[in-house]
């Protein structure tokens, strides 16, 4: 697939919509390995609303999603999007450190790389950084299962 992936082709690959998806493009991708994207953090966003007034900041477990949602990604990507009907859940979360908060006008790059697969289910490592300085870090199991009806 040629790079960028935009937020069109990232809509195809994920059942995430807004307000709840939290990646605009792919810039890096090596299938089964690791996948670079990032997410414009906009002063509209409506998690800013109340998490805080007068000062924003996008929550961490929202960070954690979009690096889930990164993941996500590198395996759909690494498949060409052939889930015949599965979805991708996320079922746990280990080693969450949270360095540096996430405000509006910040670029939130997620580098997402896959540690190993059991199974059904895909060990993520994922590093959220804004301007180089790592904003977020975590280890993220997600699990596939086939969709409802």
């Amino acid at each position: 697939m040629k790079l960028p992936i935009d937020v069109t082709t990232i809509q195809a690959l994920l059942p995430h919509r807004y307000p709840f998806l939290l990646v605009d493009r792919v810039v890096e991708f090596e299938p089964h390995k690791r996948v670079l994207a990032y997410k414009n953090v906009t002063a509209n966003e409506n998690f800013f609303n109340g998490h805080f007034p007068g000062q924003p900041v996008m929550p961490g477990v929202l960070v954690l999603e979009a690096m889930a949602q990164a993941g996500g990604l590198l395996t759909q990507l690494s498949i060409q999007g052939n889930t015949d009907g599965k979805l991708f859940y996320l079922v746990k979360i280990d080693g969450a450190k949270f360095s540096r908060m996430v405000v509006p006008g910040d670029r939130l790059d997620l580098e997402v790389t896959l540690k190993r697969t059991i199974r059904n289910m895909a060990m993520y490592q994922g590093i959220a950084r804004v301007d180089g300085e790592q904003a977020a870090c975590a280890d993220i199991l997600c699990a596939e299962v086939a969709a409802e009806a």
